[in-house]
């Protein structure tokens, strides 16, 4: 039933992709306007006053044999030149591991996002956009679920984001244009969700905790031919330091307490745009540091860095 479910949605978005074309605008892991897992301070593009044309990704990561394979569908639309507001589904494919069923089931997110300041603003090409946004997530399945108290039916879980971040694209230098943005934000979700709700550094670590954590990103623009580009970038992401319930697991499996430790996230990634001038389609090719030895001498490695993942992000 899953694997029809993602074939239709697939096909779906396949459709869409492939049958119109519109102003290109790139969506980032989460349907965010942004780079490969971080958000920009700029919104889906649409007229003042007005909505604008809507805007649909695809994401793949292959999160290793732990975690699994993981799979993100988007829908984004943006309004007034300022506003953004979109639907996210997750999809999750085991990994080979008996420990990947920690990590499976999707879940669903909801996400929005506000321009405060203009980039360019007070007639200054140095001032950044600056936005705040904010990111739930629902229906989640994680670790937690195997440590709550025995019910007999399933635990959904919730989590969520709320940031501001501020991002400048430098055309001043025409050579090499680049783009920088920093940001920072309240989360109690622990990499983007995916490995589930943030733990609060108890002994037992089943309860939540929200906490501030900052992250960047950085890139530079190559012209190719046919007025088209290659963006360059690289990001991190500041990740809670436990995942709820996951110590708790792993104590339970070794006999003796476990305390696991969350890196930050890393990602490299080169977005391919056919046409500056007006390309609707958008290609992300990227290479992402997750976890990998996070408990040494009790886990051997969650297996999630150096993980292959794309993207293909499209505006009507």
């Amino acid at each position: 039933m899953k694997t029809r479910k993602l074939w239709i949605a697939f096909n779906f978005f396949a459709i869409t992709v492939f049958s119109q074309t519109s102003f290109a605008q790139g969506l980032n892991w989460e349907g965010q306007t942004g780079a490969l897992i971080t958000p920009f301070a700029y919104t889906a593009a649409s007229p003042a006053r007005k909505f604008g044309k809507p805007e649909v990704a695809f994401h793949y990561l292959n999160t290793g044999n732990v975690i699994g394979n993981d799979y993100q569908f988007s829908v984004t639309e943006g309004f007034g030149n300022r506003f953004e507001a979109g639907f996210t589904q997750a999809f999750s494919s085991s990994g080979r591991s008996p420990l990947s069923v920690l990590f499976s089931n999707g879940f669903s997110e909801l996400h929005g996002k506000f321009t405060v300041l203009p980039e360019n603003s007070f007639n200054s090409k140095w001032v950044p956009a600056i936005a705040v946004g904010a990111i739930g997530r629902f229906g989640a399945q994680r670790v937690s679920y195997y440590t709550a108290p025995p019910s007999g039916g399933s635990v959904s879980q919730t989590n969520g984001d709320f940031y501001i971040v501020a991002t400048k694209t430098i055309t001043q230098v025409k050579a090499l244009p680049f783009v920088l943005s920093l940001g920072d934000k309240v989360t109690d979700a622990s990499v983007l969700g995916v490995a589930g709700n943030a733990g609060n550094g108890s002994p037992s670590n089943l309860g939540q905790r929200w906490q501030g954590r900052l992250f960047g990103a950085a890139a530079f623009v190559v012209h190719g031919p046919a007025k088209s580009a290659l963006i360059f970038g690289a990001e991190a992401l500041q990740e809670p330091r436990y995942v709820q319930g996951l110590n708790h697991y792993l104590t339970g499996l070794a006999g003796t307490p476990v305390s696991a430790n969350i890196p930050t996230s890393l990602t490299y990634f080169v977005r391919v745009v056919p046409n500056l001038k007006g390309s609707p389609l958008q290609v992300d090719l990227g290479v992402a540091q997750f976890a990998g030895k996070i408990a040494p001498g009790v886990l051997p490695t969650l297996d999630a860095r150096a993980r292959v993942g794309m993207g293909i992000s499209y505006h009507f």
